[in-house]
């Protein structure tokens, strides 16, 4: 097949997202499809999976990718509608370790995207930009295509889950599911579980017609809230559009965000695997590196990025690790992939335990803090920007971390300024003892940002 031109704006660092039909389209998916079969032959691989989320473009999309790595000579398993995390078992379950997840994540409706194993590794960063030179160039087409079956990953999931997870006692939960993908399972699995839940947002509609399927946003959680609330559940958890991050309330209606959440796991896994290294990203509270220290394990701190978390997991053996924007890896008594579901299953097995899990969650260490704050620039600014904030002067900081971006450290709290891998912003997060300190934090780096930048208008 001859040259084609797309816009190199969608080949992200972790995944391919785009607006349907402007940028992603079914000619897309086809040459994407192409590009994986070539890929994949020159690793040996096979056989692909392939499911999608709720979205409307999701269907065509993913009919003309498996056409694509079909041509190309690629045995192809058809999911259908899937949770991205069911997409990832189902490599598991056929030991291809290859799989397309077609989904557009938190993005909204008219966004879709791809996020891509093969040979048992997450492609990101240059492995994208490797398909994209690719797609770009001639392609050619196998003599022999290849086959395709379909599969329901639903009923083998399910085992494997109520297999490793099981609930001291039976828990009543409300249940979000935002009209994600997460509606064509969540039910089946938690009842599964022992629980009595109360379903919200149930059907899969890619128009979200109640409110976007985004857990980081709190706004997102007021019905969640009002549920829990009114059935005298004993937990709220919610998904997003495709499953792969939870959010979680309790009756009182405090949000417990996922690095707090990630407390929790460590100390639970640190009693069965004490040493343990425990990863989490730049932007997590410092009461993690601190809880998992407490509690005899290894605290490691690394880049944001799905992908770039589970290449660190892989290679440090860790058994555990999360993210602030809600991505929950688990690699004991799990595959390692980030699961929103299993997530859930695992939060529910700990506080099965008490006759008061709202007080063990309100237990876990909170600082004075922020969401996550941004800074819109124009495409391609923001890494520039933030490699000069590098070298700011933060007074009253007693460390400087540069992993991703500047993250100051200080005796009574952090502040974060890093460049999104996905959006043209600058990402910031504060954290602090008390408002006080909060405050002299976020004025320390007001000074730096604006000694570089005097035009930005500051979010905090």
């Amino acid at each position: 097949m001859t040259s084609a031109k797309y816009p190199a704006a969608v080949f992200k660092a972790y995944d391919i997202r785009g607006t349907v039909p402007a940028q992603l389209n079914a000619d897309f998916a086809f040459r994407l499809g192409l590009a994986l079969a070539q890929q994949a032959q020159s690793k040996g691989v096979k056989q692909f999976v392939v499911g999608y989320d709720g979205r409307h473009s999701s269907p065509e999309l993913s009919v003309a990718l498996r056409q694509g790595l079909m041509r190309g000579g690629i045995d192809c398993v058809d999911l259908g509608v899937q949770p991205t995390p069911l997409v990832y078992f189902a490599a598991h379950h056929f030991d291809t370790g290859s799989a397309v997840a077609i989904t557009g994540s938190h993005n909204p409706p008219q966004y879709n995207g791809f996020k891509m194993m093969l040979g048992g590794e997450t492609l990101y960063g240059n492995s994208i930009q490797q398909l994209k030179d690719l797609m770009m160039g001639p392609l050619q087409q196998s003599a022999e295509p290849g086959l395709e079956r379909v599969y329901d990953p639903c009923p083998d999931y399910l085992q494997a889950v109520t297999e490793r997870v099981h609930l001291a006692r039976p828990m009543r939960v409300a249940i979000d599911c935002g009209n994600g993908a997460t509606g064509v399972i969540a039910r089946q699995l938690f009842e599964a579980l022992g629980c009595e839940v109360i379903m919200l947002f149930e059907e899969v509609d890619g128009d979200f017609p109640n409110h976007h399927p985004d857990p980081a946003n709190p706004d997102n959680l007021q019905d969640l809230i009002a549920a829990v609330r009114q059935h005298d559940c004993e937990l709220g958890l919610a998904f997003d559009g495709d499953g792969d991050r939870l959010g979680v309330v309790t009756p009182s209606g405090e949000i417990i965000w996922p690095d707090r959440q990630l407390i929790l796991f460590a100390q639970d896994i640190l009693e069965r695997h004490p040493g343990s290294t425990i990863i989490y990203d730049v932007k997590c509270s410092r009461h993690v590196g601190l809880a998992v220290q407490a509690a005899g394990g290894t605290p490691l701190m690394w880049q944001t990025g799905h992908s770039l978390i589970k290449a660190k997991m892989a290679q440090t053996g860790a058994p555990l690790a999360g993210e602030m924007s809600g991505h929950i890896f688990f690699a004991e008594r799990w595959f390692g992939f980030d699961d929103g579901l299993y997530t859930g299953a695992r939060l529910l097995e700990i506080l099965a335990r008490s006759d008061q899990p709202e007080a063990v969650l309100t237990a876990l260490p909170k600082d004075h803090s922020t969401p996550e704050l941004q800074i819109a620039m124009q495409e391609g600014e923001p890494h520039a920007f933030v490699a000069e904030l590098t070298q700011a002067e933060f007074p009253t900081a007693i460390e400087r971390i540069t992993i991703d971006g500047i993250r100051a450290e200080y005796q009574d709290g952090f502040g974060l300024a890093r460049a999104s891998n996905t959006t043209p912003v600058v990402v910031l997060r504060f954290e602090a003892d008390n408002p006080t300190a909060l405050a002299r934090i976020q004025e320390e780096f007001r000074q730096a940002i604006l000694q570089r930048r005097a035009d930005l208008e500051l979010p905090f």
